[in-house]
């Protein structure tokens, strides 16, 4: 199987390069692994902006969207919601809005993030 091709550090101003998966060189990998952080450095769901006017927003996109996923219910499959999500994210310019705002199941809301994820990686 053949070597990785090295590419460019993720970070800005860093020379380095990497053939790890996420794009960060040996010395940046640690510092952007969400995994490690605490919840004092992440900040608490109401600094990350899931506080008690997200709970309340949540549960009117759920009621509204009768509690099934919108993603499914477009292809013609009916699945219970287990969350709501940000039909244009907050990343690109999206809002806490409701009309903003779907219902989606577990399933597809891991496809839909990791979608908008592999976007944004190639948008660097």
């Amino acid at each position: 199987m053949p070597r990785k091709i090295p590419r460019p550090c993720r970070e800005p101003l860093c020379s380095q390069t990497t053939i790890h998966k996420a794009g960060w060189c040996e010395k940046h990998k640690k510092e952007n692994s969400g995994w490690h952080k605490t919840e004092r450095q992440k900040g608490n769901r109401h600094r990350r902006g899931y506080g008690k006017t997200w709970q309340i927003l949540r549960k009117q996109a759920l009621e509204r969207d009768n509690y099934l996923c919108q993603v499914c219910l477009s292809k013609g499959s009916y699945r219970p919601a287990s969350a709501v999500d940000h039909i244009t994210p907050k990343s690109q310019g999206g809002s806490d809005d409701l009309s903003n705002l779907q219902a989606i199941c577990s399933f597809c809301h891991h496809k839909k993030t990791a979608e908008e994820a592999k976007q944004a990686r190639i948008t660097i």
